[in-house]
């Protein structure tokens, strides 16, 4: 699967933005997906995951309430809207294919976009 994230950008403390990540190749649908970040001189991590058929989802406890994970399996899409955002939000954000959320959470995928940066600003 080739995975090719957009949306990144600048956005003040206390505002939204809707990463998107477009995926192509093997059966998408098939397929358990994740959003990481990276933040500079952090390792990366897990934020937000969803299960292929839409019946479970994930979010780390410092975004929970804030991030809603989606996709849309007909347009081979992933996203995750972030509101609320703050100047810890600020990362290199990573959509990612994976076998299973759990192992997500471990932080093992299959495959990764390329990264977008998101940077808030306080």
């Amino acid at each position: 699967v080739q995975l090719q994230a957009s949306g990144g950008g600048l956005v003040q403390a206390g505002g939204s933005l809707r990463l998107s990540c477009a995926a192509s190749g093997r059966t998408f649908s098939s397929y358990d997906m994740g959003w990481f970040r990276q933040a500079p001189g952090k390792e990366r991590e897990l934020v937000a995951a969803i299960s292929w058929n839409y019946g479970g989802t994930y979010y780390a406890t410092s975004v929970k309430g804030r991030f809603t994970i989606s996709r849309d399996n007909a347009k081979n899409t992933v996203y995750v809207a972030m509101n609320s955002l703050k100047p810890e939000d600020t990362a290199v954000y990573y959509c990612a294919v994976g076998s299973s959320i759990t192992s997500m959470r471990t932080g093992r995928a299959g495959s990764w976009g390329q990264g977008t940066l998101v940077t808030v600003s306080s």
